[in-house]
């Protein structure tokens, strides 16, 4: 286009465009500006034209931004690229700060025209002035004219007035090299604690629908957190990072104490986070940092300054983020930490920012960007197109956190260089002084910690299992010898862990696999150029699982195979020359030659067809290293009986139960096959029906269902049928058909009473009525610990009074467990009474009463009475009346079996130790202290000696 006072002239073909409803090609160059007038700032697209004789602004944008303007002395012709006229330009803009690519700064005036699709356009004069060298490919400067060096680079300033000129600070630049120092606004302070101006990449707050943010709590601060708060205040309100506020909502503020001794602010947004549509922008995964190296030998890490400050809240989400503090209430105007979606927002953000570098040169995680380059003359292109990017969308670096050109890096906690992968001997060191967790919560911080080098790490999973096992909630927490021990293995692996080499797709790879009965294992090599050996790129294990122990020797080795190509298929798929598997077993250098495969093979085969690859035999003793992964499986299986509460040294002797001797008796003719677990008994086919008689039948065990009857065979009995066996036996015991009732929970939605912290803390009582009398007593009165599920079941000659039942709980429950703090009940008269609840009062219990008519506000006493009824029909189903005699071993059974609610059993809950669970073999007659329990190992019940034969022939 063209613009002249005298006379005209042929313009370019923009103007044409610029001014109909046709959009500019894409093929356009465009540049990120950002202009500055008094009292206000904005930022666009401003398009390069070296046929347009000006610099020109488009109307509209003008006076949507209230850019200030004036009239010419005289008007401006314009003509479009045809040689037709255009409306004369009658004004221009006041003189304005043009800031480009962020470090490029000068005061130049627009003339207005109307532009709709291009706000503002530099041409030809502009281009003659600064001589810029333009990448038109990326739509980047490379460099400019000498003078402006001078005159330009030296004038960059902030983008928003709550900064002067006199108060930039370009940060300490020691470590920068002097390639860099003309982009020194990068690097700036007070540039990375302005304000930065909305654009589209501002954090949004949306609530799920019908919800509002909630009030958090004031927190009470000391005399130094009191200054810090303060400080912090006083430094964010000048910056106009937060404002005063008074929204209806607010998080609570308070400090944390970091290494230094210094102070962190941090704000109490779970509240909110709670509420908030989450943004599920994916963050990279580490692994992926480690995939892209190949090949570089120059590394730069920059850390952005004051990252998530850099980013605005949306417009109108302001409020949402308002927090307390004792001098006023608050609220923020860029993203704070702690917000849910702060990650994702901020990883979006930088991605976008560098996307067409990234993969490529460049690896982003939040604020952590890793530059590679191969030589040093691409890194440094490669470093200056990464900092111009930065400073071109307000994003600023702390150049004393920063590495440039170096040989090798520190990165997410990795060493990388040239040769490859290592960990970060600080993080090694870490490992090394942990000291042993006294608690679940402290051991998964430490495998959390320890997991993040699991790829270092051969056989990880399977040195780590002990631990691991440790922290189910389904188990008690008790740190063991074979604890100590992985726990110090695991150790010493970080301490010799290899560097793994970087995957090369273009070099072949040698996968080497290997079965044993437990577990495979496999590991992912390549032959270095420099030495030509074999070095390690990852490690990989599997334990078996039941049905996989069950293949041949065959299939699990080709199951090694299958697993170790899914687990690494991002390179093997991709391999541009077909890699070679290393197995100790020949027959699989024909497998994929086969004509005949089972249907698992078959589907194998399927998956195999995607690779290109070659197995070759490799005798097993050449193949140590995945040999060693598969068999340290078989050593990892470790007893997991907790200890004992006492010392060895106080005890003075254990029974040895008669089941346990007819089974050792058994194993002198059957020897233990190798698959039985140490700390366990195999059972030979002859004993299996005592043991399940054992387990299920006697007067101890109660007929348990099929949790129970298997809780208690585990601790102490194993064989390869030992769940099978035990439904089919409990499914056939015709004392439990006729004698147990269904426990399926009613339709509808259940609403748990609170989750108890202690044992005995929360106790709910019942009666159970209606009895046969058995030695004078008709009732039972039921105390059930919510905590532990243990239970006491008291016999009663009838219904108690208040008084009297408040007497019986002193003296049964209250004189052993101490005094709770709520206890629940029906509504029966006892409980309601003004005796009740005053006595509660005194001991400082709240009452708790169900529902009118409706049981299952106490469910847990409601199904302690089905269970000791279901007991007590067990032991007494001959004889009704002896129901008295029985309930003392009937609430041993009870205590004694794993609740399904904790997975423990009540005395192993309330006591921290298991009692002796297991059951009385028949005593001899000639001992007179025995035989108050000559009836406790009797399989009670008609019916049962043709139950116990039937099921024998089935074992």
């Amino acid at each position: 286009m063209s613009s002249k006072s005298q006379s005209s002239s042929v313009s370019g073909g923009l103007l044409v465009s610029a001014t109909t409803p046709v959009s500019p090609s894409r093929s356009c160059t465009t540049l990120s500006v950002h202009l500055r007038w008094t009292g206000s700032s904005a930022s666009c697209s401003a398009l390069i034209d070296s046929g347009a004789e000006g610099c020109f602004m488009d109307e509209t944008w003008a006076r949507e931004h209230d850019i200030p303007l004036r009239q010419l002395r005289e008007s401006t012709a314009l003509f479009a690229l045809d040689g037709s006229p255009l409306p004369r330009i009658q004004r221009e803009t006041l003189p304005l700060t043009l800031t480009v690519s962020g470090n490029h700064s000068e005061t130049i005036s627009f003339l207005i025209f109307r532009s709709p699709f291009t706000p503002v356009v530099l041409g030809h004069p502009w281009l003659v002035c600064h001589n810029p060298s333009i990448n038109w490919s990326s739509n980047s400067i490379l460099s400019w004219n000498v003078s402006c060096h001078v005159k330009c680079l030296m004038s960059a300033i902030p983008p928003v007035s709550s900064v002067s000129s006199s108060q930039e600070e370009p940060g300490d630049l020691t470590g920068v090299p002097e390639e860099y120092h003309d982009l020194r606004t990068v690097f700036s302070r007070s540039r990375a604690t302005s304000l930065p101006p909305h654009r589209s990449y501002d954090c949004s707050i949306d609530l799920l629908p019908g919800t509002t943010p909630p009030r958090g709590r004031l927190y009470s601060l000391s005399a130094p957190e009191r200054k810090a708060l303060e400080d912090y205040l006083s430094v964010a309100l000048d910056a106009g990072t937060i404002v005063p506020s008074s929204s209806p909502a607010g998080a609570g503020f308070f400090f944390v104490k970091k290494k230094d001794g210094s102070l962190r602010p941090c704000i109490d947004y779970r509240g909110l986070n709670d509420i908030t549509v989450k943004n599920r922008y994916p963050l990279p995964l580490m692994s992926s940092a480690f995939e892209i190296l190949q090949g570089a030998r120059f590394f730069t890490k920059l850390d952005l300054r004051n990252a998530y400050h850099l980013v605005r809240i949306r417009e109108g989400d302001e409020w949402k983020t308002a927090f307390n503090t004792p001098l006023g209430h608050f609220e923020y105007r860029v993203l704070p930490f702690g917000l849910a979606n702060a990650p994702a927002v901020f990883q979006a953000l930088v991605n976008d920012v560098l996307r067409d570098m990234l993969n490529i040169f460049v690896f982003v995680y939040l604020d952590d960007i890793l530059i590679f380059s191969p030589s040093l003359q691409i890194h440094v292109q490669h470093v200056r197109r990464v900092l111009q990017r930065l400073l071109e969308n307000c994003l600023f670096v702390k150049a004393e956190k920063c590495t440039f050109h170096a040989s090798s890096v520190t990165f997410l906690g990795s060493v990388i260089s040239a040769e490859g992968i290592k960990m970060d001997p600080a993080k090694v060191q870490a490992v090394i002084d942990w000291p042993t967790p006294k608690s679940r919560v402290e051991l998964q911080r430490f495998l959390g910690f320890a997991n993040f080098y699991r790829r270092f790490i051969r056989n990880f999973g399977q040195v780590a299992a002990p631990l691991t096992a440790l922290t189910s909630v389904k188990t008690c927490f008790k740190w063991s010898v074979s604890a100590q021990g992985a726990f110090d293995l695991l150790k010493n692996r970080f301490t010799s862990a290899p560097i793994l080499v970087t995957p090369d797709v273009s070099r072949q790879f040698v996968v080497e696999v290997d079965a044993s009965e437990v577990g495979v294992g496999a590991i992912l090599s390549q032959r270095s150029l420099s030495d030509d050996k074999v070095h390690p790129c990852a490690y990989f294990s599997h334990r078996l699982s039941p049905s996989e122990r069950n293949y041949d020797v065959g299939n699990r080795e080709l199951l090694a195979i299958r697993l170790a190509l899914g687990e690494w298929r991002q390179w093997l798929e991709g391999a541009t020359v077909p890699f070679v598997v290393w197995t100790d077993h020949r027959n699989l250098e024909y497998i994929r030659s086969a004509k005949r495969l089972n249907a698992r093979q078959a589907r194998w085969a399927l998956f195999f067809a995607r690779f290109e690859f070659v197995i070759s035999y490799r005798p097993g003793s050449k193949n140590t290293k995945p040999d060693a992964l598969s068999r340290l499986f078989s050593s990892s299986v470790a007893s997991t009986d907790p200890e004992g509460i006492l010392p060895e040294g106080r005890v003075v002797g254990l029974t040895v139960w008669g089941i346990e001797r007819q089974v050792k008796q058994a194993l002198t003719h059957t020897p233990s096959p190798r698959a039985c677990p140490r700390n366990l008994l195999f059972v030979p086919v002859p004993t299996r029906l005592a043991v399940l008689q054992w387990a299920h039948s006697a007067k101890l065990a109660g007929h348990p269902g099929v949790r129970g009857t298997l809780a208690s065979i585990r601790q102490r009995f194993w064989w390869p049928t030992r769940e099978h066996d035990t439904r089919r036996f409990v499914a056939a015991c015709s004392v439990c058909a006729q004698t147990k009732s269904g426990n399926a929970p009613p339709a509808g939605r259940l609403r748990p009473l609170p989750i108890p912290s202690r044992p005995w803390s929360h106790i709910a009582l019942d009666f159970v009525t209606g009895l046969p009398s058995s030695a004078g007593k008709t009732v039972i009165l039921t105390v059930v610990d919510r905590f532990s599920k243990a239970a006491h079941f008291i016999p009663l000659a009838k219904l108690p009074s208040a008084k009297e039942t408040a007497q019986i709980i002193i003296e049964n429950v209250f004189r052993i467990h101490g005094l709770p703090s709520d206890v629940v009940s029906d509504r029966g008269p006892q409980f309601t009474s003004q005796f009740w609840r005053e006595f509660c009062r005194l001991i400082g219990a709240s009452v708790s009463l169900s529902s009118g008519f409706h049981p299952q506000s106490n469910g847990q006493a409601e199904r302690a009475n089905q269970t000791i009824g279901r007991i007590l029909r067990s032991l007494s189903f001959r004889n009704p009346a002896s129901w008295s005699e029985q309930l003392p071993w009937a609430e041993y059974a009870h205590n004694s079996l794993p609740s399904s609610a904790t997975g423990l059993s009540p005395f192993q809950s309330s006591l921290g130790t298991s009692l002796r669970c297991s059951h009385l073999s028949s005593p001899s007659p000639a001992s007179p202290p025995l035989r108050l329990l000559s009836n406790v190992a009797s399989a009670p019940g008609r019916g049962s000696g043709l139950h116990f034969a039937v099921i024998g022939r089935r074992l």
